[in-house]
């Protein structure tokens, strides 16, 4: 699953306004450092408390996994959703192994009314169930009968009925407009993780696998899809406008990958080099917005198949656009389920971050049709191995598809840096995370099972060599095929293929939290360079200083200004300490840990080493992956107070010549964290000159308009680069904006996608209650969901007070698909101090109509990150945190622990670093003497 907290951070030109608000959280390597009050470490120590607490009351929630004295072979279902009343009816028809004698079958189920049961032992006379005992708190039902059903097999008759809610998960309905302007439902699914019982009763457990044979009664001018083909379509007896509809029986599967869709849907098809038929469905009337997904799709299949050396194993794949859906995607085997704006792409209308995250998105759902659905996880424990490894390997699918996407590089910023700074916190936790109760579950789909997953995956990888990953690739996939397997069983299959110690090498990475920083120091010894290098454990609040420090069997490879793209010499750091010496390397030679930026780990050099790395910075012998990520770690260094802020910004400085995208796209990012901060005091406006004078070269060198020979990433950096300098308030760009929107809006002259989000942005930051009206306008008048959520997501940065209860009214309105509402509720809590305050106002005061929209999910979590996390008063957390503890919801203590501590974080930094950083803003303004 794709997750938008996860993936929408890789669309750095269409989230300006929520980089803002994606917090950065400091690391503190073992250097000294300025004290903080006595208040605030209490005030940090009570969170670490708290995430202890947290911790152990977690795993204190009582849960029993199913019995296993009954298991399901098949499931024969027959579903009947009702599109007018929003109910549906079932029957199940389960083929049973009973493996011991019990007179009583316990099953999850939740929200669905039993109406018969039955039992029919194989060879017997069937035995009527004589009650349903429903566990509401565990999602369990335990049906009765009269005698014990003996040993062997037998089959299982539920009728049943339920609920299309409209939760966006179990079997729910969807609300869409026609081509007539009517507004309709389509009857959805989404099962992952623990939805499934929502829509029949089943056991409802990833290991508990069976084959499904499914049909669907649904009206006949409705597409019915489900995981396997159509194999019968017939009238339903005595309803001349229904029809019953059969698919193929599947291969064995858990039940969170079963899929069924009903609704109206153009689409468009092809064959995959492989003989594989793709499909993309689209809403009526938009087919050829499906072309771009269908072409990533035919690439993708024919990749993975040579990539793991394992065929696809269904006949058909569906890409289905679902207009109410609350992730990025959904891997359901055969039918892959997507918002609309994760796979519809208008050659017109589409920027080019679009393009990129439609492509990002296929990649990642199709590799779970492998690596998830083909071989499954044991249990939500080894969450990570499905997500974090499609995760990483999405990146490798692009880079197959579209090598011009210098798709490496912005991982490093999407994901790698992102993973480091929430897994810097206190109350992080493992990659691995002993999930059990049901609600425990949706904490787990976050950046550290994707992005940290996907970067461990990504230094794996480097560590073994393509060659032998495939190989255990191939023999993990063959091996456990149409099964589950745990974490321990890819270490082990990778290990027979590489002959390296991965088990003990990974299981540092994923049973422990957090990550090291490397410090490293230097000294010339004739013609050789000898580096002292240690490692310790990196913590956002402050040193580490338990009795035990961890420490982690880490790959460190070193190069050299004799050749910046190559290792030297590549250890495996597997104490606290060692010392490595370079032969041959000279005095005018600097040397850089960690080329390419493939370990996952932040590093501290000596002053000497810095320096001698400023000159690659400005003249670009650096790696832009190498750039970017030593501007990235002392930003964070600068932000735990290791440094001075001002170190940071000097370096910033060093990058006027910068031409990558990602860099920038990184260095606005960080430029953003500390710009909301210093919302906080009277001296804001000084860090928007600081940088409109950073960003007017690049500005200025790029244009307003694509030249000839510009590709991908150059309309990505004029988005970016225009959308920084309009909302820092540089009046060439705002000036440039306003005449450009106003042809746009007057139909003079339509804006390109790829400039319509920096456009958008700054008339809003500097817009009055026309600007809002028309940019209102232009939202309802959009026929693209792209365009609505390109609006949605900008509207925030509007500043007069009332225009912002304006926003926070229409985030909760009828015209915002309700998992829209996040973007423009954290759109403004992300664009000003005002605006933060509101937004969290506007939360906790419409918090029940919130909380019952997203049920406690990951989306409940992304909303609560997104407003809160920008605070930096101590009594804002305790503001916060208050008010969780009276309305408590488990899906979210993590998520409100980080941004307990994040708030405590900011303060730390505010208080410290303040005053240093006015100093050096007024001093670039003084003129020289």
């Amino acid at each position: 699953m794709s997750l938008l907290l996860s993936r929408t951070l890789a669309q750095s030109s269409l989230l300006l306004v929520q980089r803002i608000s994606s917090r950065r959280p400091p690391t503190v390597p073992p250097r000294a450092r300025i004290k903080k009050s006595h208040r605030l470490v209490a005030a940090l120590q009570t969170a670490r408390a708290v995430a202890q607490c947290s911790a152990a009351m977690a795993k204190r929630r009582p849960f029993e996994r199913l019995p296993t004295d009954v298991y399901p072979v098949n499931y024969g279902l027959c579903l009947q959703p009702d599109l007018v009343n929003f109910t549906f009816s079932g029957k199940l028809q389960a083929m049973v192994e009973v493996t011991q004698a019990t007179n009583q079958i316990v099953m999850n189920c939740a929200d669905i009314d039993i109406i018969t049961a039955s039992f029919v032992p194989h060879g017997r006379d069937e035995i009527d169930a004589t009650g349903f005992n429903y566990q509401n708190e565990d999602e369990k039902v335990t049906l009765s009968f009269p005698c014990a059903l003996t040993k062997g097999s037998g089959v299982l008759k539920i009728k049943f009925a339920g609920e299309l809610n409209d939760k966006m998960k179990g079997f729910y309905r969807s609300k869409y407009t026609n081509t007539a302007g009517e507004t309709c439902y389509a009857a959805v699914t989404q099962f992952e993780a623990t939805d499934a019982r929502r829509a029949f009763p089943c056991w409802d457990e990833p290991a508990i696998k069976a084959t499904f044979d499914i049909t669907l009664i649904v009206p006949k001018d409705r597409v019915a899809l489900s995981n396997m083909n159509v194999t019968d379509r017939q009238p339903y007896p005595g309803e001349e406008d229904l029809v019953e509809i059969k698919f193929g029986s599947t291969p064995v599967m858990s039940t969170y990958l079963v899929a069924f869709v009903i609704g109206e849907f153009d689409f468009v098809e092809s064959q995959s080099s492989d003989g594989v038929l793709v499909r993309v469905y689209t809403p009526v009337g938009k087919a050829e917005q499906g072309r771009f997904a269908l072409e990533v799709a035919t690439k993708t299949l024919p990749f993975y198949k040579d990539y793991f050396s394992v065929p696809y194993p269904l006949p058909k794949i569906d890409l289905i656009a679902i207009a109410d859906f609350a992730a990025g995607a959904m891997e359901n085997w055969g039918l892959v389920t997507y918002r609309e704006t994760a796979l519809l792409i208008d050659p017109k209308n589409s920027c080019a971050s679009s393009r990129q995250w439609v492509a990002l998105v296929v990649g990642h759902e199709l590799a779970h049709q492998w690596f998830g659905n083909l071989v499954t996880m044991e249990w939500w424990t080894h969450l990570w191995l499905n997500e974090g490894f499609a995760s990483w390997i999405e990146y490798l699918c692009v880079d197959h598809c579209f090598p011009e996407y210098d798709i490496w590089t912005q991982f490093v910023s999407a994901d790698y840096t992102r993973a480091l700074d929430l897994d810097a916190l206190d109350s992080s936790h493992p990659i691995e995370v002993n999930v059990g109760h049901p609600s425990e579950v949706d904490e787990i789909f976050d950046a550290i099972s994707y992005s940290k997953g996907a970067s461990v995956i990504r230094m794996l990888h480097n560590y073994i060599g393509d060659e032998d990953f495939r190989k255990g690739m191939n023999a993990y996939l063959l091996k456990f095929q149409h099964k589950n397997a745990s974490t321990e069983d890819l270490w082990e299959c990778l290990e027979q293929a590489s002959g390296k110690p991965i088990a003990t090498v990974m299981s540092s990475w994923t049973k422990q939290m957090g990550f090291p920083i490397i410090v490293v120091e230097e000294e010339q010894h004739g013609d050789d360079r000898v580096l002292n290098i240690s490692q310790q454990k990196f913590c956002a609040s402050g040193p580490h200083n338990g009795e035990d420090c961890p420490y982690w069997m880490v790959p460190v490879s070193i190069c050299t200004s004799e050749d910046p793209t190559c290792s030297k010499v590549q250890v495996l750091l597997d104490k606290p300490q060692t010392v490595v010496t370079l032969e041959g390397v000279g005095p005018d030679q600097w040397v850089k840990i960690n080329p390419g930026t493939v370990g996952f780990y932040r590093i501290q050099y000596s002053s000497a080493m810095l320096q001698s790395l400023l000159p690659a910075i400005r003249d670009l012998s650096l790696q832009p992956v190498d750039r970017l990520s030593l501007q990235n770690d002392l930003f964070s260094l600068s932000r735990a107070g290791t440094i001075s802020t001002v170190e940071a910004l000097r370096l910033m400085e060093a990058f006027v010549n910068e031409p990558n995208y990602t860099v920038w796209s990184d260095l606005s990012c960080n430029l953003g964290v500390l710009s909301s901060l210093l919302s906080h005091t009277d001296f804001h406006e000084d860090i928007q000159e600081f940088i409109r004078d950073l960003f007017a070269p690049i500005g200025l060198r790029l244009g307003w308009d694509c030249k000839p020979g510009e590709g991908h990433l150059d309309a990505l950096l004029r988005g970016l680069v225009l959308g920084k300098l309009g909302k820092a308030g540089h009046k060439p760009t705002l000036e440039e904006a306003r005449r450009r929107f106003k042809e746009h809006v007057d139909g003079k002259h339509v804006l390109p996608a790829d400039l319509r989000s920096p456009v958008y942005l700054t008339v809003l930051k500097h817009g009055d209650s026309g600007t809002l009206d028309t940019m209102l306008r232009l939202h309802k008048q959009a026929d693209m969901q792209e365009e609505k959520n390109r609006i949605e997501r900008v509207l925030g940065a509007i500043s007069p007070p009332d225009l912002i209860q304006r926003v926070l009214a229409f985030a909760l309105s009828e015209e915002v698909r309700p998992q829209d509402t996040v973007s423009v509720i954290g759109g403004v809590a992300g664009s000003s101090k005002h605006g933060r305050k509101a937004a969290w106002k506007f939360v906790k005061d419409n918090w029940e109509e919130l909380h019952n929209h997203y049920q406690g999910g990951f989306l409940l979590s992304r909303l609560i990150k997104l407003t809160v996390d920008g605070f930096a008063a101590e009594k804002m957390a305790a503001e916060v945190k208050s008010f969780f503890e009276s309305h408590p919801t488990p899906a979210v203590e993590r998520t409100v622990l980080q941004c307990c501590e994040n708030i405590l974080l900011n303060a730390a930094w505010l208080k410290r670093d303040a005053d240093d950083i006015h100093q050096y803003l007024m001093q670039r303004k003084a003129p020289p003497v």
